[in-house]
């Protein structure tokens, strides 16, 4: 089997997802034109060498709609040999691109493709495409669905974590985003976002408040309380009845902000970079997913985690940086308590708690943080893991090559 690289990533700021967020004038289609073009132009890249752009976007309608991968493939200059297309695996949807090139190039059918995703949330409104799995009474009573923030607490409710818990591990998030910004650790791949007259809209992730405490969150109201009040708690306790309630303890401090971004990851065979005179910096191991029990919806990255390690062939020592999507604070504090991981080697310059998680570009911006820490660190195997909508999990694990 041949192996998959990566030569290159680079992603846009993470604006707001608001009405007043830097990004929220900027459409879709231009934050994932502008990583196109970084891509092609800093690594002098011959476009007509790549096959396929595959791209992540959660609520792929409206702005987003008609496959914007190739769209923005078209607006970007690149060859018009270069084919295009939309995928969505809810928040993991980023990665499950880079996974899905990783095995097409592994497979010998395709040298190079470009994956990532995309997400304007101030735009275009998570939850706006529907669909039966949250949509649908008869298919939402059957498998007690329940909102992602109830999932959550349910999570804090079945594994004992308090409130302080969960606020202190947010409180940690902001202050490691803080200082990994202060410290430029973004810079390799972080691009300013720029208009069309190259006037700079946003160079830095906007939702970073290093300032932010455990003691400043602990004043903010749990946001899914009265949501669970009006039925949704009695759903879910239908598949947990060992539970008299569900503690509720999210809430906006602790769960991952709302926010605009993009990102591109440039993925090929060994023989692609050598033709294009490019040294890589990365090889994908491998790559697992797996479904989850989809009430309490969020604990698929530990089997996928499990998953992933026993197709590679290691265990999780031999992991020596892990980057866990901050979907809500109880999310990675879980993977900590199942594979014994300490905190000092999980999301060391913070998550999305802190920067944002943009659904169908969070899984590539991860991974390509992780790269960059592996590169920073000097250190060699890294592994990203999100939560997946609808109860499953991803897991790829990356080796330093350079």
């Amino acid at each position: 089997m041949a192996e998959a690289f990566i030569y290159d990533a680079v992603r846009t700021p993470r604006g707001r997802g608001k009405s007043d967020g830097s990004l929220h004038d900027v459409q879709p289609i231009q934050l994932l034109t502008s990583v196109l073009r970084e891509l092609r132009d800093r690594n002098q890249l011959d476009t007509s060498l790549v096959d396929d752009v595959i791209m992540g976007c959660v609520t792929p309608i409206g702005e987003q709609g008609a496959d914007i991968a190739r769209t923005a493939a078209l607006e970007a200059g690149y060859d018009e040999s270069v084919a295009g297309v939309q995928l969505n695996r809810f928040c993991s949807s980023g990665l499950e691109a880079i996974n899905m090139a990783a095995a097409y190039v592994m497979s010998g059918q395709i040298d190079a493709i470009v994956a990532g995703g995309v997400e304007s949330m101030s735009r275009v409104p998570m939850g706006s495409d529907g669909g039966a799995i949250f949509m649908n009474p008869q298919i939402v009573a059957r498998h007690n669905i329940v909102p992602q923030g109830i999932s959550a607490d349910l999570i804090a409710t079945k594994y004992g974590y308090s409130r302080s818990d969960v606020d202190g591990f947010a409180a940690e998030s902001y202050r490691r985003a803080g200082q990994a910004q202060a410290d430029n650790r973004f810079h390799k791949t972080l691009v300013p976002l720029k208009d069309e007259i190259g006037i700079t809209v946003l160079d830095r992730d906007e939702g970073v408040r290093p300032g932010t405490t455990a003691e400043s969150l602990s004043k903010l109201k749990p946001a899914f309380e009265a949501m669970g009040q009006m039925g949704l708690d009695a759903l879910a306790l239908l598949k947990y009845a060992q539970f008299d309630k569900i503690n509720h303890v999210h809430h906006a401090g602790n769960s991952s902000q709302i926010v605009d971004g993009a990102a591109g990851v440039l993925i090929g065979s060994a023989a692609f970079g050598e033709q294009s005179g490019l040294k890589p910096r990365a090889r994908i191991k491998a790559f697992a997913i797996v479904g989850s029990e989809p009430t309490i919806m969020l604990t698929g990255p530990v089997p996928a985690t499990r998953k992933v390690l026993k197709r590679a062939g290691m265990t999780i020592s031999d992991i020596d940086l892990f980057e866990v999507n901050e979907a809500f604070a109880a999310v990675p504090l879980l993977f900590m308590e199942e594979f014994g991981v300490d905190h000092s080697k999980l999301n060391v310059n913070g998550g999305a708690i802190a920067l944002g998680h943009p659904l169908g570009a969070t899984g590539a911006i991860i991974s390509a943080t992780l790269i960059d820490e592996l590169e920073r660190s000097g250190k060699q195997f890294g592994l990203s893991t999100l939560c997946i909508g609808g109860g499953m999990g991803i897991a790829t694990i990356f080796e330093r090559v350079n």
